[in-house]
């Protein structure tokens, strides 16, 4: 087995090319987008000159089979609506430079819709049975698109669902999203379990009105009961979680968004994680009650949307010995053992075989932002890190 170094990093500019935003290396390649189609086309060729059987399945996701039983390796290539040239699409273009240099079958992938459009890791959250297809096509982007219309744009593609039972485990690469590695110095991460994840949307809807003649104790403001909300949350939190836990309010809609006008309705994203099942199930009860009493006291209605999540999951040792065997050989006193506060593909696929996950050094910590980067040689140093957990798998 050997490894193109100099393929690889061609490989990974090339598909940065696709949705490339012109500052930076930034990259604006969202789920289905003209810029998404184009390069899943483009990956599916690199795919077949590698020799690998092609196949897109009914949401988009991208397959490049080997011959009978196979280790599957990958992650995605949709982006951030402003996202990185690294998130996600590493993980694909290392798996199709391993797939072409193995000794032992690879196949390779690159899931959907991974960044969340539509929900939560939605294309292998799909083919993992988490996330039922029916299910899924009612889900809306925060324009309202459905991700049923959405993935119409891969129609003349779409082939069946590839069955999972042809692959013996799964691998990811990844940039690490955070900034461990690159302030000690270190090369490598080999992860050891990723957080769970819940998100839901919520609504407060209060009284619309003009902002200069309804006098503020008469207000039905739905504003101010989302930052009256969002200041008991961080309150309610504090004797709950651990440094590890994170929360979220990443999208606000106010309606109707007016300078002059008191705003009728907020509706916003809640998300939090954390790497106990128990604690997301604290977090989301104190979520609940909190978003009822804010309601009482501002007058508002309330509406809560479906709660999306996964849970908590642990790396399967054999493959995370493998990823060990490497990291020693490539990056000796320069790798880690660590958890992944981000989430993945592989905990969607945790639920179908064995995975493990490798993440490499982010410059400055910074991810799903147009300056997002990893230093080439540190790209280089995860690869073959891969080739040598392979060669101790086989």
């Amino acid at each position: 087995m050997a490894v193109n170094a100099e393929r690889f990093l061609k490989d990974l500019h090339d598909l940065r090319g696709f949705g490339a935003s012109g500052v930076g290396k930034g990259v604006v390649r969202p789920a289905y987008s003209e810029a998404d189609v184009a390069a899943r086309r483009w990956l599916a060729s690199r795919m077949e000159d590698a020799g690998l059987q092609v196949r897109f399945d009914p949401v988009g996701n991208l397959f490049g089979l080997a011959e009978g039983p196979s280790l599957l390796m990958g992650s995605h290539s949709d982006s951030q609506p402003e996202g990185g040239w690294l998130d996600g699409a590493l993980g694909v273009i290392a798996a199709l430079e391993v797939a072409r240099s193995a000794g032992r079958p690879v196949s390779v992938v690159s899931f959907q819709d991974e960044e969340g459009r539509f929900g939560v890791t939605t294309g292998s959250a799909i083919w993992s049975g988490h996330l039922p297809l029916a299910e899924a096509d009612t889900l809306t982007d925060h324009a309202g698109v459905s991700f049923g219309a959405a993935r119409a744009a891969m129609a003349g593609l779409a082939g069946d669902f590839v069955d999972p039972a042809r692959f013996t485990g799964f691998v990811e690469m990844h940039i690490e999203q955070g900034p461990t590695l690159d302030t000690e110095g270190e090369q490598i991460g080999v992860v050891s379990d990723i957080v769970g994840i819940r998100d839901m949307k919520i609504s407060f809807r209060g009284q619309q009105n003009h902002a200069g003649t309804t006098p503020m104790h008469l207000r039905r403001d739905a504003f101010q009961a989302l930052s009256l909300f969002n200041a008991r949350i961080n309150d309610r939190f504090r004797n709950l979680v651990t440094s590890r836990t994170v929360w979220t309010i990443g999208h606000v809609a106010l309606h109707p968004n007016a300078s002059s006008i008191v705003p009728g309705r907020a509706q916003f994203s809640m998300q939090w994680r954390d790497g106990d099942a128990g604690r997301l199930a604290r977090m989301e009860e104190i979520i609940r009650d909190t978003a009822h009493e804010v309601a009482r006291e501002t007058g508002m209605e309330l509406e809560f949307g479906p709660l999306l999540g996964l849970e908590p999951v642990a790396m399967d040792a054999r493959l995370k010995a493998a990823l060990e065997t490497g990291a020693r050989d490539v990056a000796p006193g320069k790798w880690r053992t660590m958890p992944s506060g981000a989430l993945h593909d592989a905990t969607n696929v945790a639920r179908l075989m064995p995975v493990a996950m490798l993440f490499v050094p982010s410059i400055g910590g910074i991810s799903h932002d147009f300056a997002e980067d990893t230093d080439e040689a540190d790209l280089v140093a995860g690869l073959r890190v891969l080739e040598r957990a392979v060669e101790a798998l086989a």
